[in-house]
């Protein structure tokens, strides 16, 4: 050792701090990523607990709540930023060290952080939860990806339009090969249309709340919160930015929900679907976690009918049981599976049907299902979806109608299902479900429903009437 070395002073080691948001924002990821839960199932018990610890306010929680929703709705973009930054494959860097990048690039490229703080609060995350020696890494990447913005990082990562059309929107709007194909096919049109989906997929949802009818209104909704009125349905207010469902009473006592404006237009669609005959006997025939159901319970209670609401799993069916709760009018919950029901063939009026499905609609509140998605998961639900539908045409009364719904504009969940069915069948009609929705722009060429993000601020929910006539 030279004597410069050994009279230069060494540095004390400083212990790395704990930056409580980040801490949290990496929890969740590794939630995400380790047990495939969901982030709107992880985030708000994280959110709760550091509340209750103090220390942690309002923006405190915002700011977590931007970085782990930012960060999965942009993986895939980051993913290449990434690996342009490192000299080995994305496949070799540990999970967690992967985490600790994303939130770091989300900081640099996707908010007003500004660079020096995103680099250093992420090092010192690494610092805490990776090592000094790994947190180097972390440091050396992070200052590659903030010698540019995203614009110019997604011009180079990202393969040129005319080259591959697919390939380039997948890497500019954080969505995969197939995802892209998928809802192109199933949206039709050009350029412009799609690119809208896919940024429409990647912005933060609105909280949308429904005011069930003859149990609470827009009006007291609106009083005890900011709000804008709904777009399409009677029943729905949107929240201002920041606010909280939990907090009104009409929430807390389940005379009113937060629900998607596309899943209140479904339940909508079927109750105003015309009838010939009796109008006694509702079935939701997939009603967990009981969104819909809770809104059929209290449209048929109007009209003095029963609902029924059947879910499998018995711990959905305790959802619904909770959404349906002090309902005014009859309804009955059970556990039980659509496949092999205990009611008999046509003792229903109205049967609602919403499958289980890929998800594809709702990747604005679900942003990791994207990439845990895969095609072939398509084919797992298939044979499933159609067992229920028909199923639901053998539970309706001749005259009555079956309601087909699924958040996925996959053709092959929605109309395929659907025509692959009828024609089993027979004795049944698709009926045109468009004027049962007046003032609802562009949901397609009929005589089913596909509604949009970008088009109508909802999920993408698809809907078919279907009379039985037979």
């Amino acid at each position: 050792m030279s004597e410069q070395a050994r009279r230069r002073p060494h540095k004390p080691y400083r212990r790395p701090q704990k930056d409580p948001v980040r801490m949290l924002a990496f929890e969740a990821l590794r939630a995400v990523d380790e047990r495939d839960a969901y982030a709107n199932l992880v985030l708000p018990p994280l959110l709760k607990k550091a509340r209750e610890g103090g220390n942690f306010d309002g923006r405190d929680a915002a700011l977590a709540t931007e970085l782990v929703y930012g960060t999965l709705r942009r993986q895939g973009t980051y993913d290449a930023i990434i690996a342009a930054c490192i000299d080995r494959p994305l496949r070799e860097v540990d999970p967690p060290v992967l985490d600790v990048l994303a939130l770091g690039a989300h900081q640099l490229l996707g908010t007003r952080i500004p660079t020096h703080a995103a680099v250093s609060a992420s090092v010192e995350l690494a610092r805490v939860v990776l090592g000094d020696g790994r947190a180097k890494f972390v440091n050396a990447v992070l200052r590659k990806i903030s010698q540019q913005d995203l614009d110019a990082w997604v011009a180079q990562v990202a393969p040129p339009y005319d080259a591959d059309p697919e390939d380039h929107l997948a890497v500019v709007h954080s969505h995969p090969r197939w995802v892209v194909s998928a809802l192109w096919d199933s949206l039709g049109g050009g350029r412009a249309g799609i690119e809208d989906l896919l940024e429409a997929d990647n912005e933060r949802p609105e909280v949308t709340l429904v005011a069930r009818p003859g149990r609470s209104t827009t009006g007291e909704l609106a009083e005890a919160t900011e709000t804008l009125p709904g777009r399409w349905s009677p029943y729905a207010v949107r929240m201002a930015e920041g606010g909280e469902p939990g907090a009104i009473e009409a929430v807390k006592d389940g005379r009113a929900g937060v629900q998607d404006e596309g899943s209140q237009l479904v339940a909508i669609a079927l109750a105003n679907a015309p009838l010939e005959g009796s109008d006694a006997r509702w079935l939701d025939g997939c009603a967990g976690p009981g969104g819909k159901a809770a809104l059929l319970a209290a449209l048929a209670s109007e009209r003095g009918a029963a609902l029924l609401a059947s879910e499998k799993q018995p711990h959905r069916a305790r959802l619904v049981e909770r959404a349906l709760a002090g309902n005014p009018g009859p309804y009955q919950v059970i556990a039980a599976d659509g496949t092999r029901p205990p009611w008999r063939p046509g003792s229903f009026d109205r049967v609602l049907m919403d499958v289980p499905c890929s998800g594809l609609g709702a990747l604005r509140r679900r942003p990791e299902a994207r990439w845990r998605r895969r095609p072939e998961d398509l084919d797992g639900f298939a044979p499933l979806q159609r067992a229920l539908l028909t199923e639901a045409l053998s539970a309706v009364r001749v005259g009555g109608v079956v309601g087909y719904a699924t958040c996925s504009p996959h053709l092959a969940e929605t109309r395929v299902v659907v025509d692959d069915v009828l024609k089993k069948v027979g004795g049944a009609e698709l009926i045109d479900a468009r004027p049962l929705l007046p003032g609802v722009p562009a949901i397609g060429d009929g005589p089913d429903i596909q509604l949009w993000p970008h088009l109508h601020g909802t999920d993408a929910m698809y809907l078919a009437l279907i009379r039985r006539t037979a």
